[in-house]
């Protein structure tokens, strides 16, 4: 249809067609990638199976402990029978509250060792069973946070490395053979462990937290697949989450151009991408050997947690009409943040995040009031919010982990499965058709 000037106007359901299409493919794949998740938590929440545990004890009950190190305390011959004696042993319906490990324990600190970082030694009598199998041990697979596993003095492995320059990163499930000619012996297990000193630590931190497993073959390898797969389970929400957080910056920057809201949708793909890199850290600690646990911490501290949250504020702020205001005092905490988490000094990281909160909901008042789009830009910015701040919430007694399978699944990403749609839903909205 014509106007007056001669210009040809765009008849409105032709930009509503791509439109239709971008809700189908962010529907499919939204739904395609929770059957997934679920699928997974199904396999790895389940139970160990019972065929293998009566062939697999834990090897739970009484060991000797003792604070500090000696690599000599590995041998065969060491007295330890004036070491302390600590119970690691836990039914299977005792688990941590991260990822849902079953048999757990309480660490050194909750057995009178409170606030203690450093080394630690666990030795106890093992013996192999006379049957002509192979026999493994299967190391524990939650210490914190890295430890050594002797036999009869001789070293068998462990996570991370240990000695003068220790480097801890996050357990998970490893195997380690035994002498050929251990079947129907008894021998010394002696378990070297290391806490890194400075990090956070619960009140039951410390330590060997699920007690390891004496295996024959092929037992031991079929045990070892279900604890990779408990494992792989634990994290596969921050495998995922940070894909589909990927694929939303390239939709973003296929439709830019077109979009009504560039500079917000410019911001909105650098607040993904730190969030997404700070999410899929959390997958490669625990998954790999490749990041040790203080740069993840210091990581997740001083940069990715300020840069994300000043990120999204700033996108937020460019919703409707850009505050200058906001943007100085982002920009202001944003370094507050960044420098309070390098010298983690809490108080002041505290009142950044609170600050920055405060802004975002200045920002959302007025996106109610005038802003464009407004219901759908006020669900997603609550969704963005809540997965941003859901450490506050929990200090208010909002729960912040459930177990569905068994395995943990926190706040946060039950939140961002709900925003990431809601956002790439939005960024589509403020597309616009080309004039003829």
């Amino acid at each position: 249809m014509a106007s007056a000037t001669g210009s040809i106007e765009p008849v409105s359901h032709t930009g509503r067609t791509p439109q239709r299409i971008f809700a189908i493919w962010i529907t499919t794949l939204a739904l395609l990638g929770v059957i997934g998740v679920i699928a997974v938590l199904a396999i790895g929440g389940r139970p160990d199976p019972a065929a293998l545990r009566g062939v697999a004890p834990l090897l739970g009950g009484e060991w000797r402990f003792h604070l500090g190190d000696d690599r000599r305390w590995a041998n065969t011959d060491v007295d330890d029978s004036r070491w302390e004696t600590v119970n690691i042993g836990a039914p299977a319906s005792s688990h941590d509250g991260d990822v849902g490990l079953p048999n757990y324990v309480g660490g050194w600190m909750a057995h009178g060792h409170p606030g203690y970082q450093g080394y630690a030694w666990y030795r106890r009598s093992v013996t192999v069973p006379a049957e002509p199998r192979a026999w493994d041990v299967l190391g524990p697979t939650l210490v914190e946070d890295g430890y050594e596993l002797y036999w009869n003095g001789v070293l068998l492995g462990g996570s991370g490395r240990l000695g003068a320059s220790p480097r801890v990163v996050g357990t998970h499930p490893l195997i380690f053979a035994l002498p050929a000619d251990a079947a129907g012996t008894t021998g010394v297990l002696a378990i070297r462990t290391f806490m890194q000193p400075g990090n956070d630590a619960a009140a039951d931190s410390g330590g060997i937290h699920v007690a390891p497993t004496l295996a024959p073959r092929p037992e031991s390898r079929e045990l070892y697949h279900v604890e990779w797969w408990r494992t792989i389970a634990g994290y596969i929400v921050e495998l995922v989450e940070p894909l589909a957080m990927f694929a939303v910056i390239g939709l973003a920057l296929a439709i830019r151009r077109r979009s009504s809201h560039p500079r917000f949708i410019a911001w909105v793909c650098i607040a993904l991408a730190f969030s997404a890199v700070k999410r899929l850290d959390n997958a490669i600690v625990s998954w790999t050997d490749l990041m040790s646990l203080p740069t993840y911490a210091w990581l997740a501290k001083v940069l990715w947690t300020p840069l994300s949250l000043g990120a999204w504020t700033f996108a937020w702020n460019r919703w409707n009409i850009r505050s200058r205001a906001i943007d100085i005092a982002t920009l202001l905490l944003t370094l507050v943040g960044i420098v309070s988490g390098a010298l983690q000094f809490a108080i002041t990281t505290h009142a950044f995040r609170l600050a920055l909160l405060s802004l975002l909901l200045l920002i959302a008042v007025r996106i109610i009031r005038t802003g464009p789009l407004r219901k759908l830009a006020t669900a997603t910015l609550l969704t963005i919010m809540v997965s941003q701040f859901s450490g506050e919430l929990g200090s208010m007694g909002v729960p912040t982990i459930w177990f569905p399978f068994g395995i943990g699944v926190t706040l946060t990403q039950y939140v961002y499965a709900i925003a990431i749609p809601l956002l790439a839903w939005l960024i589509v909205q403020t597309l616009y058709p080309k004039e003829a």
